[in-house]
This record gives C-alpha cells, sequence and structure tokens, in this order.
C-alpha cells in the first residue's frame, strides 16, 4: 500500500515530513483571520470590536468541521493501517455526507441566533451592526468549510499533507487579493467595509474547495467517496461520531471560554473585550506550529495502531511532546521581544496596546508548559480515545479557567482574567499527563 512509509520510516524524520506541510497550512489558515483584523482595524476600533464579538460563534463552526472531519481521518487511517480499504472508503463517504448536513445546518442556526447572542455582550448599535453585516456573510459558506475539510482530512490520512497545504494556500491568497479590493473599494469592486471581508474569506474557501476537487479528480488517492456507500449505516456513524463529537467539543470550547470571558471583562470596559479578541487571533498564530504538528501526527499514530505498531506510537508520541515544547518556547520568546508589534497590528490605540502588551506577558508564560496538554489531547484523538481528549480540554477551557478568571478578577482586576490563563497551564499539564498515561496503558497494552 502507498501508506507503508508511515509504519517503516524513522520516527523524527517521519514527523517533520508529515507536520512541516500542516504547519505551513495551519499558518495559512490562521493567516485567514489575521488577514481580515489587519484591513478591517484600518476602519476603526468598533469594527475590530465587531469581529471580536463573532469569533466565537465563527470558531464553533469551524470547531464542528474541524472536530468531525478529525473523526473521519482517525476512522480512515486506523482501516488503512488494518488494510481494510472498503472500510475507509465508506468512512470518508459518509463522513463527507455528515459534514455537508452539519455545514447547512450551521448556516441557518448560526444566522439566526447572531441578533440575540451579539445583544448579550453589546449596547453598541454601531458595532452590532457592524457584527451582523460580516456574520450573516460570511456564514453562508459554512456548508463550503465543512465539504473542504472532509477532503482535507482524507488527503491527510492518505499521507498527501502537501496537497492540503497546496490548496488552503489557494484559498488564503485568493483572500489576501480580495480583502483590500472588496472592503475598500479598489478598481471596478464596490466599497463593501466589513461586509467584503466577509465575502473575500467565503470565496477563498471557495476556492480551496475547488482546488481539492480538483487534486482528487486528476491525480486519485487510495480512499474514494462512493455513492453506493452513501447510504448512513448506524455502526460507522457511531464510529464517526464517536470521535467528531469529542474532537468538536474540544474545538467548539474555546467558543465558550470566550464569551464567558468577555462577559467577565465587559463589566470592566469593552476595551478588554478587544485586548482579549486581538490576543486570540495572535494565539492562533503563535500556537500554529504546535497544531500543525498535532494534525501531522494524528494519521500517523492512527495508522500505526491499526497496523499494531504499538512501540513506534510510543515513539510518536514523545517525538511530538519535545518538538511542542520547543516551538512554544519559541513563541514565549517573541511574546516577550517583540509585543507591541504584535499587538500594534490590530490596533493603534496607545491605551490599548499597553493592555494588550500585559496580557501578552502574562499570559505566555504557559505557553511551554501548555505542549504537554495540547500534545497529550492530540495523541488521544489520534487513538480514537475521544473522551479523554475531551476531558483534558474540559480542564483548559471549562473547569479550572472560568472559576480561576472569575476570582482573580475580583482580586486583581481585568489584569487577574491573564493570571487565569497561566494558571491554568500548569493544573492543566499535570491533569493532562495522568489521564494520558491511564488510558493509553489501557490502548496500547490492552
Amino acid at each position: 500500500m502507498e501508506q507503508e512509509f508511515m509504519k517503516e520510516r524513522k520516527i523524527l524524520p517521519l514527523v517533520l515530513s508529515m507536520s512541516m506541510p500542516m504547519v505551513i497550512s495551519m499558518a495559512v489558515n490562521s493567516l485567514y483571520n489575521i488577514v481580515d483584523s489587519y484591513f478591517v482595524a484600518q476602519l476603526s476600533e468598533e469594527a475590530m470590536t465587531a469581529l471580536a464579538l463573532v469569533y466565537p460563534v465563527q470558531n464553533m463552526i469551524n470547531a464542528v468541521a474541524i472536530g468531525f472531519a478529525i473523526g473521519i481521518n482517525a476512522v480512515v487511517s486506523f482501516y488503512l493501517g488494518a488494510e481494510e480499504p472498503e472500510n475507509a472508503d465508506r468512512a470518508a463517504t459518509q463522513g463527507f455526507l455528515w459534514n455537508l448536513v452539519h455545514g447547512l445546518l450551521l448556516t441557518i442556526v448560526c444566522i439566526a441566533v447572531m441578533p440575540s447572542f451579539l445583544g448579550i455582550f453589546s449596547k453598541d448599535e454601531t458595532v452590532v451592526g457592524m457584527a451582523l453585516a460580516y456574520s450573516n456573510r460570511v456564514f453562508l459558506f459554512s456548508a463550503v468549510i465543512t465539504s473542504g475539510l472532509v477532503f482535507e482530512k482524507v488527503f491527510q490520512a492518505v499521507g498527501k499533507m502537501k496537497v492540503s497545504m497546496f490548496c488552503m494556500i489557494c484559498g488564503f491568497v485568493t483572500n489576501i487579493i480580495l480583502d483590500p479590493l472588496m472592503i475598500f473599494g479598489i478598481g471596478f469592486f464596490p466599497k463593501m467595509g466589513i461586509a467584503g471581508a466577509a465575502y473575500a474569506t467565503g470565496i477563498g474557501q471557495v476556492i480551496s474547495l475547488m482546488v481539492y476537487l480538483l487534486f482528487y479528480m486528476v491525480k486519485p488517492i487510495p480512499v474514494k467517496i462512493k455513492r453506493v456507500y452513501l447510504k448512513p449505516e448506524k455502526d460507522m456513524a457511531a464510529k464517526l461520531y464517536g470521535i467528531g463529537i469529542s474532537a468538536t467539543l474540544n474545538l467548539a470550547l474555546p467558543s465558550l471560554l470566550i464569551s464567558a470571558l468577555n462577559g467577565i471583562l465587559a463589566g470592566f470596559s469593552e476595551k478588554y473585550v478587544l485586548v482579549l479578541g486581538v490576543y486570540y487571533k495572535l494565539q492562533t498564530f503563535i500556537y500554529l506550529t504546535a497544531n500543525g504538528i498535532i494534525q501531522g501526527i494524528r494519521p500517523l499514530m492512527g495508522y500505526n495502531y491499526g497496523a499494531g505498531e504499538k512501540e513506534r506510537v510510543r515513539e510518536i508520541f514523545h517525538t511530538t511532546l519535545m518538538l511542542t515544547a520547543g516551538v512554544m518556547a519559541v513563541g514565549t520568546v517573541l511574546s516577550w521581544l517583540i509585543p507591541e508589534n504584535l499587538i500594534g497590528l490590530f490596533t493603534s490605540n496607545p491605551q490599548t496596546i499597553q493592555s494588550g502588551v500585559t496580557a501578552l506577558h502574562i499570559i505566555s508564560l504557559g505557553f511551554i508548559v501548555s505542549a504537554v496538554s495540547v500534545t497529550c489531547s492530540g495523541a488521544l484523538e489520534g487513538l480514537g480515545k475521544g473522551i479523554p481528549s475531551l476531558m483534558i480540554s474540559l480542564f483548559r477551557y471549562i473547569i479550572i479557567i472560568i472559576p480561576a478568571a472569575f476570582l482573580f478578577s475580583k482580586l486583581l482586576g481585568a489584569t487577574g482574567t491573564w493570571y487565569a490563563f497561566c494558571f491554568t497551564e500548569f493544573v492543566a499539564a499535570g491533569l493532562s499527563y495522568l489521564i494520558y498515561r491511564k488510558h493509553t496503558m489501557i490502548k496500547l497494552n490492552g
């Protein structure tokens, strides 16, 4: 089989070869929001605040799309390792069907709830109006996102990481070209403001999907989406959703966290809501290398486990932990060396920049230790252990940080919220390692 290299190559070169295209893909994906935010910031601080308020819902859509696609990736990888190609095709086909349905439902539900959702966090009619102008357009492309991510994870499952990288870059280049043209009305484009940013993002996602389809038709891969397997099957749905729901919740929990923190920070000033929104834009970029490595090793974990290569699974985990800790150390250094430059990408207000620098300095103290939680959670997903992975995310995003943020903000004001991030990463790292040890002993030795 074409995927034999996953259980034959040396671990470090294998992890790097699978991860580096995903690191670039993650960088490109995070730049969607970074580029939108950079150009929107040229409009006004109200426009940036509008994006910050939409971000949790936008992140939730991505969480559903990516999370279920992770389930597809894990199941397809396992069947390929077990040399069951028909089941791999069945998983890919039914996964595509379900994720398309998810996209259509998300479009309807998210557009319907946005007015009420925004009203919870802001009474500024200008901010709410801009947020609706952006969200009502960008959410129209939800089905495109969910469909594209199925192809992304299937290509990754068969080891075609460079295809994912190329398709993502095509969408990003489209977005970065269209953003200024559609926001500011350059050339024959009308001036659309924040709505232009939404259209540019959506069109970029359409281009990515079209390029995936082109590769799928012109350069066949071992896994096929076939009409004969479109009828949903209970057992296959259980496998896909068993991993996909947990992975989705893992990715959706940050949205719940941001909403909760927005509620705490809004009690001090909307300036801190903007700072939190800017931080999460930067965090996506800072964590992208670590997350890219995790994306790269998921199919390796699933394939080698399916093939019975348990020792290789252990080696892949330890190599990944070493690499993610290293890249997070770089993120920490950058957060201390050039914080003004990073925050200044999104606002020119000196007070907001200073508040953002303070937040980044404090939060970044937990970056390196967070590698433990990130690696344990991703490795468990690759092994099909969705519930333990979800437990790690619950500790990081709900159980520890929200009470800590509430308590610390009462004691230290808005700054206390930033200390809650750092505190949480240290506690969650210890719990994550214990969870991983417990469940991989069962998984790898049982």
